[in-house]
């Protein structure tokens, strides 16, 4: 793990929008909490796409602002 930490390059600081936004993500799109948190997380440091391991039926393939892309396509 301190590997792929070390590695990072951009984190999502401003907790207090995170919260907001993953909040209108989950009531705008239907998403779970976490998954809401990690696109929100995603769209606040800039990400173009979002890499899941989730099908394509799953409610986070609703959101428009980010590509979803899945490890199984």
């Amino acid at each position: 793990m301190k590997t792929f930490f070390n590695a990072v390059t951009h984190w999502a600081l401003d907790l207090e929008k995170l919260l907001q936004d993953a909040y209108q993500i989950a009531y705008q799109y239907g998403l779970a909490a976490m998954d809401a948190l990690h696109i929100a997380a995603a769209l606040s440091v800039g990400a173009e796409e979002f890499l899941t391991t989730e099908k394509s039926t799953k409610p986070m393939y609703r959101v428009t602002n980010i590509r979803i892309v899945s490890i199984f396509d």
